[in-house]
């Protein structure tokens, strides 16, 4: 399905920072924006707010002179709604109030011609609610952009009961010729981020709660050992808790009070008492003072020398265990240390979980009476690896592994409610969230077993087991280990020979790329432009455009698990890139038959087309993924 044609008008209602963001995309991409809001002079300051910002791009060298004036020129504040007759998109981003934005939508069907696509940038409001009186609710959906809408790449298109799949189609390839990287998701509260990240802040919060784990330790061991790009007590103190906390209770509200998302007493406290984060001063931490360090532990000198199992050691992972005489370390599972010490011959000392190999601190936990010296030996031998160590009281699931575990859960739970695909989950947390690693992958590739084993101890150990229930088909997949529907396991080989063809290309990971979105015949594929990169007119080489193209294109064409070499390519150059330029390459199957396929990639940069490639490839014998069926 086509994108909407540059030469269609866009509307956007409601300018707020959102709404003013939307039309800055939009504009960017080539439409004439319309911009309109109810309340005097609110589009006019909107319009100037976005002016300046492109001027500040042309200073800081991120956007050319005339592309400014270009996106400038296309962009209209309009006093009345009867001014977006003729748009072939109308996104709405008024205030979050259900009778508002539907007497709005009743307005637009009025004013609009019969083939305009309304959208709604709804972030709580279910968009079948907000549908419901639409005369012809086959055009509306959801279009859900992130703040800053120019600067995140996060589009969820969201549809409703009624939505036709060709609107849903045309946002989505409309999302993608603004530069951005849309997901598809059906209209249940909280789409897909606002779902899944549930846990990251309940978790955070329940540990708080119990008094035996401060806020900074949590925040240090998600951060430095689980990945996270800032700790949940961070996040929400930068988001604000007012806006955390609502979105906790719209969730837990349109979920009938499910106790897996009951939002946490402390931070309706927080609220209650105006410590709302930086915005008031302080929250969980005072906004003019850096975050407290975590406890670390003192270095360890006479530690064990010899450890069995040390070569298999890898806190990343389940399944190892390194020993001493005295000490067995063991990763995580949600039991104690002490239920796994019992009345063995050792004292199991648990690590928590970590991103990779290597996190830069772990944490710690052995039985509460454990002998001094064999809780140091485990700390000598995790200093001896490089890591900084921080010794947790033996709780449940510890922190990064309860935290990984329900996140993974909340995942799975989406896909098996219809909400979205795996690979849209995944890429939905890691574009919307930063999350380190798709939620549903990484339970995946922790097995899902060891996903319901973690939430089992920690429903054992809880006052409201409900918040950790295993759900059917998560149980189904803990014993099957199997993905639950074709289309998963598709997406599932998509994702692993992709993976399997990356891992071999050095050279684009030299370069920067990381893969963004994979799944059957499609990829994207990223790439920040480094000073390196600049030629003698200081803009990016166009060899590395093309690498970028290319790498995305060879993404895409290997999906399917048989190995595919490219045998021909074309590219046009449209405009230059700069240095700091985060540059998107979004590849898409054109035609696959026999052993020969088609992809076309286009190539953004904020937005903004730069470049156009098409690439030819031929299968070669041979599957990336080992004793699997290709697709």
């Amino acid at each position: 399905m086509d994108a909407i044609a540059r030469s269609v008008p866009v509307g956007v209602v409601g300018a707020g920072t959102m709404g003013a963001g939307i039309a800055q995309v939009a504009a960017a991409a080539g439409h004439e924006v319309r911009v309109y809001d109810a309340a005097g002079g609110a589009a006019e300051a909107a319009v100037d707010a976005v002016f300046q910002r492109l001027a500040r791009a042309v200073d800081k060298g991120r956007l050319l002179a005339e592309e400014a004036e270009d996106a400038a020129s296309r962009l209209h504040a309009v006093a009345t709604l009867e001014d977006l007759a003729g748009c072939g998109l109308v996104v709405e981003a008024v205030v979050e109030d259900l009778e508002v934005k539907r007497a709005l939508f009743a307005g637009l069907e009025t004013v609009c011609g019969p083939d305009a696509v309304l959208a709604t940038n709804t972030s709580s409001l279910s968009v079948d609610a907000i549908a419901a009186e639409l005369a012809q609710g086959g055009r509306f959906a959801g279009l859900h952009f992130f703040n800053p809408a120019p600067l995140l790449p996060l589009v969820e298109v969201v549809s409703a009961a009624h939505t036709d799949a060709a609107v849903a189609d045309v946002l989505v390839a409309t999302a993608r010729a603004w530069g951005k990287t849309p997901v598809r998701a059906a209209s249940t509260p909280g789409f897909i981020v606002n779902r899944v990240a549930r846990p990251f802040y309940g978790e955070a919060f329940r540990l708080l709660e119990s008094g035996r784990v401060d806020a900074a330790t949590v925040d240090a061991l998600l951060r430095e050992s689980g990945g996270f790009r800032m700790g949940p007590f961070e996040l929400a103190d930068l988001i604000g808790h007012d806006v955390n906390l609502a979105v906790s209770r719209s969730v837990w509200e349109a979920f009938g009070r499910d106790p897996r998302f009951t939002p946490s007493v402390l931070q309706e406290r927080l609220v209650a008492d105006g410590r709302l984060g930086r915005k008031s001063g302080g929250g969980i931490y005072a906004a003019d003072e850096p975050p407290p360090a975590p406890p670390t532990a003192d270095p360890v000198t006479d530690a064990p020398s010899t450890w069995a199992g040390a070569g298999g050691f890898d806190p990343s992972t389940r399944g190892w265990s390194v020993s001493s005489d005295d000490v067995e370390l063991r990763p995580a599972d949600g039991r104690t240390a002490a239920q796994h010490t019992g009345g063995g011959p050792r004292t199991v000392v648990l690590v928590d979980l970590a991103l990779d190999g290597s996190p830069a601190r772990v944490g710690i936990a052995a039985p509460e009476h454990a002998p001094k010296e064999h809780v140091e030996a485990a700390i000598g031998f995790l200093q001896g690896h490089g890591f900084a160590v921080t010794i947790l009281p033996d709780l449940p699931g510890l922190v990064v592994a309860r935290t990984v575990a329900t996140l993974a859960a909340a995942a799975a739970d989406a896909v098996d409610s219809g909400v979205a695909t795996a690979d849209d989950v995944d890429t939905a947390m890691r574009l919307g969230t930063n999350y380190p690693r798709g939620p549903y992958e990484w339970g995946a590739a922790l097995g899902w077993d060891w996903v319901a084993g973690v939430l089992d101890a920690l429903a054992a150990a809880a006052d409201d087991p409900g918040r950790y229930r295993v759900s059917a088909r998560l149980r189904d997949r803990a014993e099957t280990g199997a993905p639950g529907t074709e289309d998963e396991r598709r997406d599932d080989l998509a994702r692993r020979a992709a993976a399997a063809m990356w891992a071999a290309d050095a050279a684009s990971q030299a370069l920067g790329m990381t893969v963004e979105q994979v799944s059957p015949g499609h990829a994207v594929v990223s790439m920040r432009v480094r000073p390196d990169m600049v030629n003698g007119h200081g803009v990016c080489h166009g060899g590395l455009v093309f690498a970028l193209a290319d790498s995305a294109f060879a993404v895409a064409c290997n999906t399917h698990n048989r190995r595919t070499v490219a045998y021909g390519a074309d590219v046009t150059f449209i405009a230059p890139a700069h240095e700091g330029d985060q540059l998107l390459a979004v590849a898409g199957e054109r035609h696959r038959g026999g052993r020969n396929g088609i992809y076309d990639v286009t190539v953004y940069r904020d937005g903004a087309t730069i470049a156009e490639f098409r690439g030819r490839s031929r299968e070669i014998p041979g599957t990336l993924v080992p004793h699997e069926e290709d697709t």
